[in-house]
């Protein structure tokens, strides 16, 4: 590839992800907005309080469930197609969530929930998307841009809540019909985006990878643990400090200013983490992001006072910008386009089962190890160890392998 030609493909990728900054900030600003209220709105509903937390794990879980079809789908027809499916789906659920507060009904609410992860796993496709027409130089920075949307997202989305949640009699009504307004217009913005539909095989022509091929693949496999163990980490920690901060004594707007911080320090990196892995290289960046992630479950172990809480949290959002955003880099790299649906789609299908698994099990080590917040804080930091372990052996196993020709 010439320069010339370098520029021109830069140009079409600087396009593509601005495209996709936007719809990161925008569409993008129902994940904070669902998961602020999700809970609160689970618990009015709920014969039981221990589901409270219900519908947050029913939004992974359809995130996990969808992201093979949807992956296949814009292998397919192409990213546009993919997207727009998700803003329906993400329109689609926050009428049938509203619906259900209108109801009083938690099942009905739970539908709506599943529904929004559909949303949430083609959500998960903006980071892949922004890899698509960009060159090897600029690949890790316009992942690394598209991320940074989520800067926005994480103030408009809580912004919007605050305007909306008591906008109706029924609590929280009125944030999920912004939830509706939010996919459609967000949805407008993929008619801007250029990207290629991917070109079909000849009959010919090699038919790529198995899935278990690919995941016997060295590079990929550790990209595919380093990116669930970052992300599930991240979300079983991050749901129980809510309830660990408020267990510890404190408040609920100390509980809102903790998690507002670490969603900052999860999208303000992302600013420069594209610039670091082009520099330093994006196993060194991973590895980076494990051992900030290991801070913070020291500096969490360290106490319950508030500045451990925002020190912890801070570093476990750092941490995870590093390990996913150099998780996806490494991964975009490791297979040829022609495998991109069935590589992307089994990734995420990995990692939002792990994220899953994750979101279930924060509550039960949070609420049942032990008879106190402390002691369940405790048990939900210690359960970082042995996937740190895991993820850290497999990053340096591959860096000590010999290169291949």
């Amino acid at each position: 590839m010439t320069l010339a030609d370098s520029h021109t493909n830069d140009s079409r990728a600087k396009r593509n992800v601005a495209v996709l900054v936007a719809a990161q900030a925008i569409l993008g600003a129902q994940m904070p907005m669902i998961f602020t209220i999700g809970g609160l709105a689970g618990q009015s509903l709920a014969s039981n309080v221990c589901l409270a937390t219900l519908p947050i794990s029913l939004i992974v879980l359809g995130s996990m469930l969808s992201a093979t079809p949807i992956s296949a789908i814009m292998q397919k027809w192409g990213r546009r197609a993919g997207f727009l499916l998700g803003a329906l789906a993400g329109a689609l659920g926050g009428a049938v969530g509203a619906y259900g507060l209108y109801l009083s009904s938690f099942p009905v609410f739970l539908a709506g929930s599943l529904l929004t992860g559909v949303y949430m796993s083609a959500h998960g496709f903006y980071r892949f998307a922004a890899a698509d027409t960009a060159s090897d130089a600029f690949r890790p920075k316009a992942i690394s841009y598209v991320m940074a949307g989520g800067l926005a997202a994480a103030i408009i989305g809580p912004q919007l809540v605050k305007a909306t949640s008591d906008a109706y009699v029924i609590p929280f009504l009125g944030t999920y019909y912004a939830v509706i307004a939010v996919n459609l217009l967000g949805a407008l913005l993929f008619f801007f985006l250029d990207i290629p539909r991917p070109t079909p095989p000849a009959a010919d022509s090699p038919r790529g990878r198995s899935r278990m091929e690919l995941l016997k693949t060295p590079r990929i496999a550790v990209a595919v643990i380093c990116a669930m163990v970052s992300y599930a980490l991240m979300n079983l920690v991050m749901t129980s400090t809510p309830l660990a901060v408020v267990g510890c004594g404190y408040d609920q707007g100390d509980a809102a200013d903790v998690v507002t911080s670490h969603v900052l320090a999860m999208y303000v990196p992302s600013f420069f983490t594209g610039h670091l892995i082009a520099r330093f290289g994006v196993e060194k960046v991973v590895a980076a992001g494990l051992v900030v992630l290991a801070a913070a479950g020291v500096v969490a172990l360290q106490g319950v006072d508030l500045n451990n809480f925002f020190i912890a949290l801070i570093l476990l959002g750092l941490g995870w910008n590093f390990g996913f955003i150099g998780a996806t880099t490494m991964l975009a790299s490791a297979h040829e386009p022609h495998e991109r649906g069935r590589m992307q789609g089994l990734n995420d299908l990995l990692v939002f089962g792990g994220v899953t698994m994750a979101s279930l099990a924060s509550g039960g080590l949070m609420n049942c190890s032990g008879g106190s917040a402390v002691e369940g804080w405790t048990a939900v930091n210690l359960a970082m160890v042995p996937f740190l372990t895991l993820a850290g052996g497999a990053l340096i196993w591959l860096m000590l392998r010999p290169k291949e020709a």
